[in-house]
């Protein structure tokens, strides 16, 4: 099939190469010229395991192309794709701008019947007001198709090309058939495509993420009143965890969430309940919950240190929101980092793909490390904010004799504390007991 994807960004990119990796023809449409040059020059922009593999070979193939052309991206495509930011405004809804922009320039170009699939994440009745600006441009024929990703950053290829599900909104049985015939080779192992109304596919995305916040947020709290009762968090985790209507997965305690999608999509959601005079009171208790989480391991950082960190030097493993990902929007690590600089600390930090970002969209003065052990030379703590693989099992006789004191804020419980404790560190983690510094020297 012929397909165009308006936007480059996460979500137009992966889409756009996964959609050519099952052998459609795929036009991916941006204005942004550096992007184009790097995109036409066989770079890609973002860090996504899985992805450069297969940018590559289809580009290579001809059949992922980039363009900043939109006319020519409208009439090569049955099947247009709306992947534009839909960033939040200050009073926490999605700004549409992008996305009614180009349907009202696609209004003045398309000349034959076109399938307009809304794939950014957008508020609900999003298609009548994309339906309504193309319609007062043109009189052709059109429709307009609701299909919300479901992508993990760090899973992102894996998710598209092997999806749980596919949800997509649509009202003409023209252009479900016509996604039904797109997603038809992502399905092949029996995965449901779901088709409902677009306003019930346009929730399905913000009701998704919002729940998966909650179990998040829930847990920090579990975690926290662990911690007051004397209790373990990751006991509880796995008393929980093992019932069935409960589920393991997004029950593990830290610092709070970040990224691009929980934050923007539960302040959005929560903002159209307001808008339908609704009092959406579990999705408000969830953004304060998370705003104060993200405190919680400066607290600890305090009450260890003093109010006063003036001198002091800490190493910081790890600054994207999640591993896996150089993205480090609404990552906790900013908050925590900022904090430190403020009380006249000094920060050192390492993560494997996110400085760059952190240097480009950020002004933190802090010095970046080679690798994780070099943050580490006269530190008088170590800080670990996200939950890299390689960060799981350090030489920790290293991180003992490069510390200044044998001193670590695990953010993330990467560790076993009757480890740390062997080796003589006092440890500080979310949810369980903290582990004082002893004499003890671990055993070979």
């Amino acid at each position: 099939m012929k397909v165009s994807v308006i936007g480059t960004g996460y979500v137009g990119l992966v889409s756009g190469t996964c959609f050519a990796e099952a052998g459609n023809d795929v036009i991916c449409v941006d204005n942004d010229q550096d992007k184009l040059a790097k995109l036409n020059a066989g770079k890609v922009p973002i860090y996504e395991p899985g992805l450069e593999t297969l940018f590559e070979r289809n580009a290579k193939d001809g059949r992922l192309r980039f363009s900043d052309d939109l006319a020519a991206a409208v009439a090569h495509a049955e099947v247009i794709f709306l992947a534009l930011p839909t960033p939040p405004t200050e009073d926490g809804s999605a700004d549409l701008k992008y996305v009614l922009g180009v349907a009202n320039q696609i209004g003045t170009i398309i000349s034959d019947y076109k399938v307009l699939v809304n794939k950014s994440t957008v508020p609900v009745g999003t298609a009548d007001k994309v339906r309504a600006a193309v319609s007062a441009q043109t009189d052709v024929e059109f429709d307009v198709v609701s299909n919300p990703e479901f992508l993990r950053e760090g899973f992102a290829v894996q998710d598209f090309m092997k999806p749980e599900r596919i949800v997509i909104g649509a009202r003409s049985d023209r252009a479900i058939e016509v996604m039904r015939r797109l997603y038809k080779p992502f399905v092949m192992s029996g995965n449901p495509i779901l088709f409902m109304d677009e306003r019930s596919a346009e929730v399905t995305k913000y009701a998704g993420n919002s729940f998966l916040a909650t179990k998040i947020s829930f847990m920090n709290e579990i975690a926290n009143l662990c911690e007051l009762v004397g209790a373990d968090v990751d006991n509880v985790r796995r008393g929980i965890g093992t019932d069935t209507r409960i589920g393991k997965r997004f029950l593990f305690p830290g610092v709070g969430y970040g990224g691009s999608c929980f934050p923007k999509d539960v302040s959005a959601l929560f903002k159209t309940s307001q808008e339908y005079n609704y009092d959406f009171k579990i999705l408000d208790s969830v953004m304060e919950v998370n705003d104060l989480q993200k405190g919680i391991l400066a607290n600890k950082i305090v009450k260890e240190m003093g109010e006063d960190l003036t001198g002091k030097q800490f190493a910081v493993w790890g600054l994207a929101f999640k591993p896996n990902t150089d993205d480090i929007r609404e990552a906790p690590a900013l908050v925590i980092i900022e904090e430190l600089l403020k009380r006249g600390a000094k920060v050192k930090a390492f993560d494997p793909e996110a400085m760059e970002s952190v240097r480009a969209y950020t002004n933190l003065d802090i010095e970046y490390g080679d690798n994780m052990y070099s943050t580490l030379e006269g530190a008088d703590a170590l800080i670990i904010v996200t939950e890299w693989n390689e960060f799981r099992a350090p030489d920790f006789e290293k991180i003992k004799n490069s510390l200044s004191r044998p001193l670590v804020f695990d953010g993330r419980n990467i560790y076993e504390m009757g480890v740390l404790e062997q080796y003589g560190f006092t440890y500080h983690s979310i949810g369980r007991r903290s582990v004082n510094a002893t004499e003890t020297v671990a055993t070979e």
